[in-house]
């Protein structure tokens, strides 16, 4: 007759082996070795030894990135994150401390580590290691070149959840969220105006400094921007490339092409 588990309430799984009633007990040719254990891991003597047990297993197969240990690893003391080594620990602390120890030799410019001042260098040497393999075109980085090569192979994987516009980069997808949003984080500091990207506002802001970067290089006329430059040039080049559907008629821009679908049409 087969022995009742005295603590049923206790029952835990496989996992966890304390010494039990019925180890001791050999069990009949008829019962299986399986049986045997199963009714052996059924019965524990003390739900607190169990609860032990269990926490000192999981401390001991608790993990942290690349495989270290939790209690081993190394905590920043200002927002609690762990690190694998001393030195991904001296790292990051950088991010609190805003230091910069690793400083350009050419324009003084400074890093918190040494990789980030490597990148940089290669503004100045103009060294661009990383070359596309379908149109031969060379980057400073390997993530740049990844981000280009989506242009050859269409890749978009990064999708607005609001209109499901699908965008090559996490940055142009960012940038698109604020038209739903209406965000614009860049703020003239003249005239307070805001843009969603820092480049609208670095183009605004030629409006106050009267900056004009674009020459153009037939007649040394100056714009702030190239969008301008480039509307100029077909004066020079008589380039039309938008045209009337009704009377074919050509016109530089596109704004010339609409007041004469209004006046005329």
């Amino acid at each position: 007759m087969r022995k009742k588990n005295p603590h049923p309430q206790r029952a835990v799984n496989a996992r966890t082996v304390l010494k039990c009633d019925f180890r001791e007990e050999k069990g009949g040719e008829e019962e299986g070795d399986v049986e045997r254990l199963r009714r052996m891991l059924a019965c524990v003597p003390c739900r607190d030894v169990v609860k032990e047990q269990n926490q000192k297993r999981e401390e001991e197969t608790t993990f942290v990135a690349r495989g270290v240990k939790r209690k081993r690893g190394h905590e920043c003391d200002v927002c609690e994150k762990m690190f694998v080594t001393p030195s991904d620990l001296a790292r990051h602390m950088r991010t609190h401390t805003n230091e910069r120890p690793y400083e350009c030799d050419v324009c003084d410019k400074a890093f918190r580590d040494s990789s980030a001042l490597t990148k940089h260098m290669r503004i100045h040497s103009n060294e661009k290691a990383y070359e596309c393999d379908v149109c031969e075109r060379c980057f400073r980085e390997s993530g740049t070149l990844k981000k280009h090569m989506r242009i050859h192979t269409n890749e978009k994987p990064y999708e607005c959840d609001v209109c499901e516009k699908r965008f090559s980069d996490s940055g142009t997808l960012t940038t698109h969220m604020r038209i739903h949003t209406n965000e614009k984080p860049y703020e003239c500091d003249v005239c307070d105006k805001a843009f969603r990207t820092s480049s609208g506002l670095k183009r605004h802001m030629r409006t106050h400094t009267k900056e004009k970067p674009y020459e153009c290089d037939v007649c040394e006329k100056r714009f702030t921007q190239a969008g301008t430059l480039k509307t100029h040039m077909r004066i020079h080049t008589n380039e039309k490339p938008y045209e009337c559907e009704v009377c074919e008629e050509r016109f530089t821009t596109s704004g010339n092409l609409q007041r004469h679908v209004r006046t005329h049409h």
